[in-house]
């Protein structure tokens, strides 16, 4: 897709989540759409890690939580207002995720994935033990909601337009990376890295970057989801939870920045759809992994297009 297409599409997209947002009214459905916002901007981050640069992680959701938890405990412990602990949040995921990802990015294949799966047990542990400012395994509670011009922003109308503005913001600086040199250059780096390598692209330094700017985003949703529901738990913020950044990114078509919204849609909705599997909500995963990778390996999105384009061609010759 062109840069112009992305661009009318995201305008598109743009004017039917507003629409979208006017017309429904039902509290527990305007929730449902606002976590789907927030999980497209976790799955649209990841994305452009493993999508474009092709770089595993199994440990994402630290970054997650590292937003959730630091607003969390400078707008509770230290009562700075949410507004002025958002930039802190994002500079300390940006650094954090650039510090850590040039010695752990050096690793590759199952190395790589046990790398920063344990980043995310690391991460996940001091969530629950740091009880003297987390809350331990109890969480933590009585975050502040945002606040624009007096008016309150939770989970209901607001909320809603909140969320998916920032979605819509970073569907088009993504969109931008993605049509830039550096876009180009993560492509090659996913590819081929040796052939990236040598031609002349600093495959470290991009890595590192890339696994900032995710880390970043990922941050930006914990921060959201902090201020939004006014409570947070180590939970929130496990394996398990990894895993569905995954399978979101999976299901909806590695390198796809659409993708990421499909995914997102699907595993949140998946939960809704199937209260029975509840118990067992790792194998359903896995099981959903195991049949995308198997009857469509590009994702979901890109198993529609071709679909309706083999449709067409039908249509077309008879």
């Amino acid at each position: 897709m062109g840069s112009r297409q992305r661009l009318y599409g995201t305008g598109i997209f743009s004017l039917g989540m507003a629409a979208l947002g006017v017309v429904v009214s039902n509290p527990y459905e305007q929730q449902l759409l606002t976590i789907i916002g927030i999980h497209t901007l976790l799955a649209l981050g990841l994305n452009m890690l493993m999508g474009y640069a092709g770089q595993i992680s199994l440990g994402h959701a630290a970054f997650f939580g590292l937003g959730a938890y630091g607003t969390g405990i400078l707008t509770t412990h230290f009562q700075w207002s949410p507004w002025a602990s958002l930039p802190a949040v994002l500079v300390f995921a940006a650094l954090s995720g650039y510090l850590i990802g040039r010695p752990i990015l050096r690793l590759s294949g199952y190395y790589l994935a046990m790398g920063t799966l344990g980043l995310g047990i690391i991460v996940h542990v001091v969530f629950r033990e740091w009880d003297t400012f987390t809350g331990g395994a109890s969480g933590l509670v009585g975050i502040p909601p945002l606040t624009v011009g007096g008016l309150m922003v939770g989970l209901g109308r607001s909320g809603f337009f909140a969320v998916w503005g920032t979605v819509v913001l970073f569907f088009v600086l993504c969109g931008r990376v993605v049509d830039s040199r550096i876009g180009r250059a993560l492509r090659a780096l996913g590819d081929s890295p040796g052939a990236a390598a040598a031609s002349g692209i600093h495959t470290a330094h991009l890595k590192a970057v890339i696994f900032s700017f995710s880390a970043v985003m990922a941050a930006l949703a914990g921060y959201l989801y902090a201020h939004l529901l006014g409570f947070i738990s180590p939970g929130s913020f496990d394996f398990l939870m990894s895993i569905r950044m995954v399978t979101m990114v999976v299901i909806g078509g590695m390198a796809s920045i659409w993708g990421s919204l499909l995914g997102a849609s699907v595993i949140t909705l998946l939960p809704e759809w199937l209260h029975v599997f509840s118990d067992y909500e790792m194998m359903v995963y896995g099981l959903i992994l195991m049949v995308v990778m198997i009857f469509l390996p590009e994702g979901l999105t890109r198993g529609v297009l071709d679909a309706v384009r083999r449709t067409r061609a039908r249509t077309a010759s008879s």
